[in-house]
């Protein structure tokens, strides 16, 4: 899954677009200590226009990142910085526009690979590779207002916690270990 980011720069032109963006605001270098990773929908190929650009990485000391960030970005049109707390875990997360793409960096004190973020899409291309028909189903109920955990879960039968259920999934079918 590391090399899913390279693949943007060869993918379609909203990936290569995406991968240019990424590259043009140097984030991977410029926050290379905190292990970034590209995630979400872009990568993958299902995206829509809504779709941002999700960065995630390891964060230990989140009001270290939080200055690094504002520091770094906070220039940039609509800059947003938020605290939340996600299944007990605080998280930073910032968002803002750059290169036609709402990006989201988003910190945790958890590494990248354990991320639900991580896990998601790696469950999510894992299923595109094995029924590639289900990515315009996806589109269509993204485009219809799903998140895409919920697409995926719906169209898979999972009920309950799209994103746990998702997790569960991935387990279950051995495309993660937890």
């Amino acid at each position: 899954m590391h090399g899913i980011y390279e693949q943007m720069k060869a993918g379609s032109p909203r990936q290569q677009a995406a991968y240019e963006a990424v590259q043009s605001l140097n984030v991977m270098n410029d926050l290379n200590h905190y292990q970034p990773l590209v995630c979400g929908t872009i990568p993958i190929g299902i995206d829509i226009e809504t779709s941002d650009l999700d960065i995630i990485m390891e964060v230990e000391d989140l009001q270290l990142f939080e200055k690094e960030v504002h520091r770094l970005y906070s220039a940039n049109e609509q800059f947003r910085l938020k605290w939340k707390v996600i299944r007990g875990i605080p998280v930073v997360k910032a968002n803002f526009t750059y290169g036609n793409f709402e990006f989201e960096l988003f910190g945790q004190p958890q590494s990248v690979f354990n991320q639900n973020a991580y896990l998601h899409v790696v469950i999510e291309y894992s299923i595109l590779k094995s029924r590639p028909e289900m990515k315009q189903q996806v589109i269509r109920l993204k485009m219809d207002g799903l998140k895409t955990e919920e697409a995926f879960c719906e169209l898979l039968g999972i009920s309950g916690d799209p994103y746990m259920g998702l997790i569960r999934y991935g387990i279950e079918k051995e495309i993660i270990n937890q």
